[in-house]
């Protein structure tokens, strides 16, 4: 069954298409914790099924961002994201089967964390950017250059020319 898009929809279809892969990942983060703080509450509720649908959901978001994992990029850190993934994803199958709240608390617990701890990781790499793109003073054509020095990147030829990496 095909529904038109309402404009709720249509909006987080927007934003999901123009984020960028750390907003991405932040969304992710944010849902997961929305929809197993919601399977909490339901199970605080006693409805079984609400439950179920919120923390299914939620499940899924962290097989999302588990097959999200680029492995090349850091294998060490990859599998170690993977392994706590795996340990929220267990927790919140846990919480669905057993109705258990304690289940729910460890994985929002981790979550939490890990949302908080992206947060600051992009915080970060903003400041960098910022850094990186404001001009450094003196400007690049009243610098001196010393011999072999590139008068765009003083000191930094070596590490630019360098092929370990």
């Amino acid at each position: 069954m095909n529904h038109p898009a309402g404009p709720s929809q249509e909006y987080l279809r927007n934003t999901v298409m123009t984020a960028s892969p750390e907003q991405l990942q932040l969304m992710l983060y944010d849902g997961a914790i929305r929809f197993a703080t919601r399977g909490g509450d339901e199970i605080a509720a006693g409805n079984r099924e609400g439950a179920f649908i919120a923390l299914d959901r939620a499940q899924r978001i962290m097989l999302e961002l588990s097959n999200g994992l680029r492995r090349e990029a850091n294998p060490q850190l990859a599998d170690q994201m993977a392994a706590l993934y795996g340990f929220v994803y267990r927790r919140l199958v846990e919480a669905s089967l057993h109705q258990d709240s304690a289940a729910v608390q460890d994985a929002l617990r981790i979550l939490r964390h890990q949302r908080e701890t992206w947060v600051l990781l992009m915080d970060k790499l903003r400041e960098e950017q910022a850094r990186s793109a404001a001009p450094s003073s003196p400007p690049a054509a009243a610098r001196p250059t010393a011999a072999g020095a590139s008068r765009f990147s003083p000191g930094l030829e070596s590490t630019a020319l360098s092929t370990e990496g």
